[in-house]
């Protein structure tokens, strides 16, 4: 089952529709018009279950290497949850991530910005 589409992402103060481009077997692909950004989530089966979504960003930038010429550049930031068969309802799931949530938006998302500087 896929989510309500578009998508909306904002990203330094500029909101992107994605709309539903791709399915698969437990996967679907939402993608700007200019394909800088897309989301893909998807859920793999076997001994756990890992449900995955993943946020992919692109955009041009000057090459530090050749100042004068611009390349593409991309990120990509993602969210798993591996959880076993049985054990966890959905619910539980759901605490658990508002958990780590919690933890990262606090104090203006310090968390968040410390592991981007390279703390752990």
């Amino acid at each position: 089952m896929s989510f309500s589409e578009p998508l909306s992402v904002t990203v330094s103060g500029t909101t992107t529709s994605l709309p539903r481009t791709g399915v698969g077997n437990d996967t679907s692909t939402y993608r700007s018009a200019d394909a800088t950004m897309s989301i893909v989530a998807s859920s793999l089966y076997g001994r756990r279950t890992r449900r995955t979504i993943r946020f992919n960003h692109s955009k041009i930038t000057t090459d530090p290497v050749v100042p004068t010429q611009n390349k593409s550049v991309s990120m990509s930031n993602y969210i798993v949850f591996d959880m076993p068969d049985v054990g966890y309802t959905p619910a539980e799931a759901l605490a658990v991530w508002k958990g780590l949530q919690a933890f990262l938006a606090a104090s203006s998302d310090s968390a968040v910005v410390k592991l981007l500087g390279g703390e752990s």
